[in-house]
């Protein structure tokens, strides 16, 4: 028997910590993660879902990497084949609504927008349109961003031109970003909670992100066919750049900062080039929202507090 190396080890620790906090909540048949079992046993966040999903690749590159023997590679090939399986499932959760990316594409309606948890089970809807903060531009693109960096680590998550043809429309979807108020990260629009939606520097960033990650990816099948490439207008990029750079380091009209700038101006989107505006952002966040257990989600945040559970 072949001893293990030291990264080989350390990679077996890790998979253990992922298994007992991620892939012990995944659904066996649809492959979606729920988070909450005592509240909401049967909902799958889409964004919960990403996230998850980025942690399982992350060990599925580790084990591709590092493979010490036969058994690692065959575990590469299981995490990989975790991720397909729930972005797949995302995917079909999103284009049993397709009709509703078509009105949003015309009004930019929020009961228009696509819907930001499914069933776990059926990937059907669990809410009303108008009873959740559906309309979040981060979390959609969010998705285009995690789609075109898995595809282009050579997993093939888009399976027909069916598929390929919703993605388009779903750059459609995200692409006037720079100009869609949404409810953000938080799923709570403005600072006073009151459903008032409100241009977030948080979706803005995601979404340049995206349509850049979809725009290098190249096609969707990974063989060279013109028939699965996603196109994206690059004065869409440009225009979300531009307007992320004036808005920074705040977050939106209401809230001066936001703790959901951290994953624009580094993990996942990187969506921000300029090292000083980085730099200031990080720093704005760090004097502005760190306490002494961590960091608040923004200032004056009354989420479980009594004047917001009253």
């Amino acid at each position: 028997m072949r001893s293990r190396s030291a990264s080989g080890v350390r990679l077996d620790c890790l998979m253990h910590l992922v298994e007992q906090t991620i892939l012990k909540y995944q659904n066996p048949i649809t492959g979606l993660f729920t988070n909450n079992v005592e509240d909401s046993p049967d909902h799958a966040w889409v964004r919960d879902n990403l996230y998850a999903t980025h942690a399982i690749w992350a060990m599925y590159r580790a084990y591709q990497k590092s493979a010490d023997v036969d058994e690692d590679l065959a575990k590469a090939n299981e995490l990989g084949l975790t991720c397909v399986k729930t972005m797949q499932s995302l995917l079909e959760c999103m284009m049993l609504q397709s009709n509703k990316v078509e009105q949003f594409k015309l009004y930019q309606r929020k009961n228009d927008a696509l819907h930001a948890k499914y069933s776990a089970q059926t990937k059907s809807t669990v809410v009303g349109d108008d009873k959740w903060g559906h309309l979040q531009i981060d979390a959609i693109s969010l998705f285009l961003l995690t789609l075109a960096q898995l595809t282009a680590s050579g997993l093939q998550i888009v399976r027909n031109f069916d598929e390929v043809a919703f993605v388009q429309n779903l750059v459609y979807y995200i692409e006037a970003g720079y100009r869609t108020p949404d409810y953000g990260v938080w799923e709570r629009g403005d600072k006073t909670n009151q459903g008032i939606r409100e241009l977030n520097s948080s979706s803005v960033g995601m979404v340049k992100a995206a349509l850049q990650a979809v725009n290098d990816v190249g096609d969707l099948f990974g063989d060279g066919s013109k028939g699965s490439v996603i196109h994206v207008l690059p004065d869409q990029i440009q225009q979300c750049s531009a307007l992320l750079t004036s808005m920074l380091p705040r977050e939106s009209f209401s809230k001066e900062t936001d703790l959901a700038l951290l994953s624009i101006i580094s993990y996942p989107a990187f969506a921000v080039e300029e090292q000083s505006l980085i730099q200031l952002t990080r720093q704005t966040i760090i004097n502005t929202l760190l306490g002494r257990y961590g960091c608040r989600r923004f200032l004056r945040d009354g989420y479980k507090t009594p004047l917001e559970v009253n």
